[in-house]
């Protein structure tokens, strides 16, 4: 549980990285393997306007690396199940790349769109915790 709340952590202060947006929220992901080694991060509108943490984080990793197999998703808030943006959700990325495990700090506020990743995770079978006393700092990063 330590190792979930530091990468947890981690993952909400990668989301102060940010450029600010009126119409998105602000998040932060890494990726980690079995063995507590980062594979691979990302936050929201890193690259292009639209690019949401998780699938930042995802798109610069090998889809057939093995590791992703045992590996643990963090991010600051709940992945996305619905995108006006792009054809797949953050949670269609998660379940596409094999990732057997999400943590998170904050679910989703029903500001833009009704938010089911986790439920939606948990359902394909994916371990989905949430560490809800890490969560007001991410409200803070959102002015929420």
């Amino acid at each position: 549980m330590a190792e979930d709340h530091r990468w947890l952590r981690a993952a909400v202060e990668l989301s102060r990285q940010c450029p600010p947006a009126r119409e998105a929220f602000s998040v932060g992901a890494i990726v980690v393997d079995a063995h507590g080694r980062e594979l691979s991060s990302g936050y929201s509108r890193e690259t292009d306007e639209k690019v949401h943490a998780e699938e930042s984080a995802l798109s610069k990793l090998d889809r057939s690396n093995p590791a992703l197999r045992g590996a643990t998703m963090y991010s600051s808030m709940e992945p996305c199940s619905t995108r006006k943006s792009r054809p797949r959700s953050c949670t269609q990325l998660i379940l596409d790349a094999g990732i057997p495990r999400v943590v998170f700090a904050l679910r989703e506020p029903p500001i833009f769109v009704d938010c089911e990743g986790a439920e939606r995770l948990a359902s394909a079978g994916v371990t989905v915790v949430e560490l809800t006393e890490l969560a007001d700092a991410v409200r803070t990063i959102n002015q929420l």
